[in-house]
């Protein structure tokens, strides 16, 4: 039986940008170094985190190809190469695999609402055009469809090299009746950072993490302390984190997140229309947050 090689913490790391909104790459190697250095398990780049959907189909690949450069093997690289478009779905993921990316990370079509048929198809399609493990991300809140499990299945029995999912469904019922029903060797990660405890316990594999870009130390602790079943200590840790996750969806992901890294100096605080920066008001509430954990 082939072991699981997706467990614990991978940040689905920010793409930073400079006042006049170009890619600033220094701000990204800094970010990379503090995410190895504090003991995750991998980067995901271009995800949700990493406003993929404001990046040229230049800049994508170039922001994969200088990840995948900085990290040099040290730690896994996940490449969000997901599209509602399959052709350009594939065109993404064989740049990324080409490059080097350990593995892709490939979201539900958004927008266009296929069948299940349709969403099973599409999968397969970019599995079959690539070597490199493809992990399916399935999150019906931004992209309107929901891969039920038995259409994962069919997926995971069709394509040997879809090896995890990160789920994002918002249904527990469904993530476990899938823990119980996937193949021994299939990975499930959280895509929510609030139920990344409940699903280990559950049976599952770790979490793609949007709050390790702050405290990347404390969530590998967390993580891997429960992955060895060591819930006392992972609840603690847990505790200690809640207030950190629960305060950066405070508005979309991932203008909090963006801040609250500003705060530390770490990026400056800019993003792409649509996105545009946090209120004044919720400003305030993670600034309480942030000063209460003593990262600010």
């Amino acid at each position: 039986m082939a072991e699981k090689i997706f467990r614990g913490v991978y940040t689905a790391i920010v793409t930073p940008f400079t006042e006049d909104e170009r890619v600033d790459y220094d701000s990204l190697a800094k970010l990379i170094e503090i995410q190895i250095h504090s003991g995750i398990d991998g980067i995901v780049v271009c995800g949700t985190t990493g406003e993929s959907p404001t990046l040229s189909h230049e800049e994508h690949s170039d922001v994969i190809d200088f990840v995948i450069e900085r990290v040099g093997k040290r730690v896994k690289v996940i490449a969000g190469t997901g599209s509602n478009c399959t052709a350009e779905a594939i065109e993404l993921s064989e740049k990324a695999e080409k490059s080097g990316a350990d593995a892709l990370l490939s979201v539900n079509p958004y927008y266009n609402k296929p069948t299940q048929e349709g969403l099973y198809r599409h999968f397969k399609a970019i599995a079959d055009s690539v070597g490199v493990p493809v992990i399916i991300y399935n999150i019906k809140g931004r992209t309107a469809v929901n891969v039920e499990n038995n259409t994962m299945l069919r997926i995971i029995n069709s394509c040997p090299n879809v090896v995890a999912v990160k789920e994002a469904s918002g249904d527990m019922n469904q993530i476990k009746e899938l823990i119980a029903k996937k193949p021994a060797n299939f990975c499930v990660l959280s895509g929510d950072d609030s139920i990344t405890l409940d699903l280990i316990k559950a049976g599952g594999d770790g979490v793609i993490c949007t709050t390790s870009n702050i405290v990347p130390k404390e969530w590998a602790q967390m993580v891997h302390a429960a992955l060895e079943g060591s819930y006392a200590e992972a609840e603690k840790l847990n505790t200690w984190l809640e207030p950190i996750y629960k305060i950066a969806f405070i508005e979309t992901n991932p203008i909090p997140i963006k801040a609250m890294l500003a705060m530390k100096g770490l990026i400056k605080e800019t993003y792409r229309l649509p996105m545009c920066e946090i209120s004044a008001e919720n400003r305030k509430k993670v600034e309480e947050v942030m000063r209460e954990k003593k990262l600010i």
